[in-house]
């Protein structure tokens, strides 16, 4: 298996997604700015890249009317 390699923003938004979703909370992008202790504007990057190194994967709000905007889930490693 290849590792993939992570800039330390990554690191840390992949954290806060993780510590997120073992404390059974929802990681949504307000949520893991302030995990990461990053502002929201900086971790839209990381959050895309995460996805396409296929870490993340992105859920949009599943009941009509209740959108808070995507929620960003870890993807569990094999």
């Amino acid at each position: 298996m290849q590792e993939v390699r992570l800039s330390d923003v990554e690191k840390r938004v992949y954290q806060a997604v993780a510590a997120l979703e073992a404390r059974g909370q929802v990681p949504y992008p307000d949520m893991i700015a302030q995990e990461s202790g990053l502002a929201q504007d900086e971790i839209h990057g990381p959050l895309h890249m995460l996805t396409e190194k296929n870490l993340l994967h992105r859920e949009d709000s599943p009941m009509a009317g209740l959108d808070f905007g995507p929620r960003w889930c870890a993807r569990q490693m094999a």
